[in-house]
């Protein structure tokens, strides 16, 4: 068995040069996110969120990425889940992408803000029915009693729309993290990765810097 210090990779596959940059990130980060798909990464929407309470306590986890533009990166969650809470005390987000076959990362860094409800409603009714009760029977981050306690509340809920539209419960929707430095990572060998960041300055402008890996 390889002990954790032998465990290494060098990374070969591209680079990334000032010359091939796009002049708005989020260009860049399309050009990179068509790239993944057409790569084929299995659920190449995952990124991963950390947020952090008022105490400044950090924590992170996994979400999936619903869509973007100039105006966020969109998921979709409880608000009273513990990222949800975090982030009506602190609405300040970090989005990581790792998409190691590729050899690549994006970090975005950004302000948090809700969905209104109107486009909640819309991605909520695009959900399978399942996914849908789903939301209405689990307690996001609270402690329950066991798996059964859920089972249970699924199948309560399913009795209570057996016969009707599924609404949105008032207490899930989206967030949009609205960037302000995004910064993309190409692995390079010997450790001498390139990373390019972009700054979003006071006028609406985006600047770029290169970072020592």
């Amino acid at each position: 068995m390889a002990k954790l210090f032998e465990i290494r990779k060098d990374y070969i596959l591209n680079s990334l040069m000032e010359s091939d940059l796009e002049k708005n990130p989020i260009t860049q980060f399309t050009r990179w996110w068509d790239d993944a798909v057409s790569f084929g990464i299995e659920e190449v929407n995952a990124m991963t969120l950390a947020t952090t309470s008022s105490a400044g306590i950090p924590s992170a986890r996994i979400v999936l990425l619903k869509s973007y533009s100039e105006q966020g990166f969109v998921f979709f969650t409880n608000y009273e889940s513990q990222k949800g809470l975090e982030l009506t005390e602190n609405p300040y987000a970090c989005l990581v992408f790792f998409w190691k076959e590729m050899e690549r990362q994006v970090r975005i860094t950004g302000n948090a803000e809700r969905l209104i409800p109107e486009a909640s409603d819309e991605y909520f009714d695009s959900r399978p029915r399942g996914s849908q009760l789903g939301t209405w029977a689990s307690p996001q981050s609270q402690v329950i009693p066991g798996r059964e306690s859920l089972e249970e509340r699924l199948a309560q809920f399913h009795d209570q729309f057996v016969d009707n539209k599924i609404s949105r419960p008032p207490q899930w929707g989206g967030y949009a993290v609205k960037p302000y430095i995004i910064e993309f990572w190409q692995g390079r060998s010997n450790r001498l990765h390139d990373r390019i960041r972009y700054n979003l300055t006071e006028n609406g402008n985006w600047t770029t810097d290169r970072l020592a890996p």
